[in-house]
């Protein structure tokens, strides 16, 4: 690469950012969401108005593996079960949809002059809609899962499976095409079926293995380049054998959607498929031609308001048959009638089949690019023609994904979890540490692979739905992580484990609203017994454990307020030592003459020197726990 290219690699790229910036703001101030901002942005800098680019297709051509992510973070979403659970939304409500749209916007095109063939693969490719639109204002709205937003998840999954059949339907109508070229086909069906069995096998007995192997050794970089890895060879392999590379990634990321590591898949996933998406809606917005619809405007938008039309009824009518109530299919209805980006790639592979010219090519695109950017609008109008009901009231865990978030899985965390998990409750557990992952999995816990501090693998887990975080890692990670919960989930309760009565206060001081040191329960349980093994009643043991429960939290209430030495009169000492919180009735005694002397502090001044030395140091973990 020159100096010439260089410098303008980097101007392109400086003005994509600086569009971006300035438009996506503007648009989600105003209500209409980003991805007509990125869309706005897009059509400015684009070859009709400031003609920073002159040939869209170089941007799209890159930008497409944005939705290649995002389908792959939609798969995540997912479960196997989950789908099952839809496969006849899936396989009879989409299949109607396409089928039935496609013939009657072929039956609308035809009769307004078109040849069949052309009329054919119009309404084909109008039937359509886009996954990238849909499932961007879906996640911006929080209604993926949602009923309306399944069943429209539903719909475009059979939408993005029916692309296969319909290129080679533009390859059959091509002129002077002949039966002899349907044997290719079916050999394209045995490669497809091919593809998924490599596909299922390897998301089910190898990913898994693999991901945990690079886990072990701790480097970030490897298990992102890993995650990227799983996602373009899955894409890469669908397309291959005739698949969208949209579907590949799907696939691929329904099979690890029951991974250990699915949350730090996402989290590494996340910032490439924001900014590649964004800049995919820019490259739909360059490749709209402003002259042709300046030309032929009525036309194009007569076509708009067609497909509008026939794609919002052929919806609600089979929304409705299919068990939605009028909220959720008029939902359904406004989210889904707009073109799709498979629409651009039925239409070029007709050009290329000479089933169709330019022109209408053309005409065809402008339709779906404008029907793309009033998509947000018609979602915005159809939420404003819609009041909520006690169905779309309803809160649903399923995308959830856990009310009580439990970070670290040691000793301390794999007790906490036993008692949320024995009442049923919905539980998240996170951890690092590869060894836990594998050992929790065979009892059954919701354990992912990630690092709890982090707030990219936080939000990928779902924590904005937590009520309590319980975070039970060590003194540094936990600080971290309570630091990271109370900035942005403030709203969520925190419980944490204090390593020591220093922690203790460092934790009240932070607010937390529960915090408990690992060891003081349990050394009083400790003591209890063992005063009842010496001829104590459990009546007496309790009494004094409760003394020392309580004399300690009155010191506690001292330190907060007056400092970590507040309230010697309660310990009975002072300093940095450990003291009784109950004055003995008798002095010690020592047992051998060393004893006595370290007891006495008189060793050769030693014991004196480092007493003093510890007593100008930060408190520690000498102090009564």
């Amino acid at each position: 690469m020159d100096h010439g290219s260089t410098t303008a690699f980097y101007t392109h790229t400086l003005v994509l950012l600086c569009a971006a910036v300035v438009t996506v703001p503007i648009f989600k101030r105003l209500g209409l969401g980003s991805v007509l901002g990125y869309l706005a942005a897009g059509v400015v800098v684009g070859p009709f108005l400031l003609g920073a680019f002159t040939d869209p297709q170089e941007i799209l051509q890159f930008a497409e593996l944005g939705v290649v992510l995002f389908l792959f973070l939609i798969g995540l979403d997912l479960k196997p079960s989950r789908l099952w659970r839809m496969r006849r939304d899936i396989f009879v409500l989409g299949t109607l949809q396409v089928v039935v749209t496609t013939l009657l916007l072929y039956w609308i095109a035809h009769a307004s002059g078109l040849d069949w063939q052309v009329a054919l693969i119009a309404g084909a490719g109008l039937a359509l809609s886009s996954t990238a639109f849909v499932m961007q204002i879906l996640e911006e709205r929080g209604e993926v899962s949602a009923p309306a937003g399944q069943r429209a998840i539903a719909i475009l999954l059979l939408q993005d499976l029916a692309i296969v059949p319909l290129l080679a339907l533009a390859a059959f109508l091509a002129p002077g095409a002949t039966p002899e070229a349907e044997a290719p086909g079916l050999l394209s069906v045995g490669l497809a079926l091919g593809a998924l069995l490599v596909v299922f096998i390897a998301g089910r007995y190898l990913i898994n293995p693999f991901f945990g192997t690079l886990a072990a050794a701790h480097a970030r970089e490897i298990m992102t380049a890993a995650a990227l890895l799983v996602v373009l060879g899955a894409a890469w392999l669908m397309q291959a054998v005739g698949f969208s590379m949209a579907m590949g990634a799907f696939l691929a990321g329904v099979l690890l959607a029951e991974s250990s590591f699915r949350h730090e898949l996402e989290a590494d996933i996340e910032p490439f498929r924001g900014i590649l998406l964004g800049l995919f809606f820019m490259g739909i917005g360059m490749s709209m031609d402003l002259e042709l619809l300046v030309a032929q405007w009525p036309t194009v938008l007569a076509g708009v308001a067609i497909l509008f039309a026939v794609k919002g009824i052929v919806l609600y009518v089979l929304s409705r048959g299919f068990g939605s109530g009028h909220t959720d299919a008029l939902r359904i209805a406004f989210l889904l009638p707009q073109g799709g980006e498979f629409g651009f790639v039925l239409f070029a592979a007709a050009i290329g089949s000479g089933v169709m010219t330019h022109e209408n090519a053309s005409m065809l695109t402008a339709i779906v690019t404008i029907s793309m950017i009033l998509t947000p609008l018609a979602v915005t109008l159809s939420r404003r023609l819609t009041r909520p009901t006690a169905e779309t009231m309803e809160e649903t865990f399923e995308g959830a994904r856990g009310r009580v978030f439990v970070i670290g899985f040691g000793r301390f965390g794999q007790i906490v979890s036993q008692a949320l998990l024995g009442r049923g409750i919905d539980v998240v557990i996170i951890d690092n540490d590869p060894g836990r992952i594998r050992a929790a999995s065979k009892f059954g816990f919701r354990i992912y692979y990630g690092d709890g501090t982090r707030l990219d693998v936080l939000r990928a887990a779902g924590a904005k739905n937590a009520s309590v975080f319980a975070v039970c890692t060590a003194r540094r990670s936990a600080d971290k992580a309570i630091d990271i919960i109370q900035a942005h989930f403030p709203l969520a309760r925190i419980h944490a484990r204090a390593s020591d009565r220093v922690h203790t206060l460092a934790l009240r001081r932070r607010h937390v609203d529960f915090e408990i040191r690992e060891t003081f329960e349990s050394a009083l349980r400790f003591g209890r017994e063992t005063l009842i093994a010496l001829g104590n009643s459990p009546e007496e043991a309790d009494e004094m454990i409760e003394v020392i429960r309580r004399r300690d939290e009155e010191r506690l209430l001292l330190q907060e307020s007056e400092g970590f030495y507040a309230g010697k009169h309660l310990m009975g000492g002072e300093g940095m030592k450990p003291e009784p919180l109950t004055r003995p009735e008798r002095s010690s005694t020592a047992l051998s003459e060393e004893t006595q002397a370290i007891a006495e502090d008189r060793q050769d001044g030693k014991s004196t020197k480092i007493a003093k030395s510890a007593a100008q140091t930060t408190p520690t973990d000498t102090t009564v726990r």
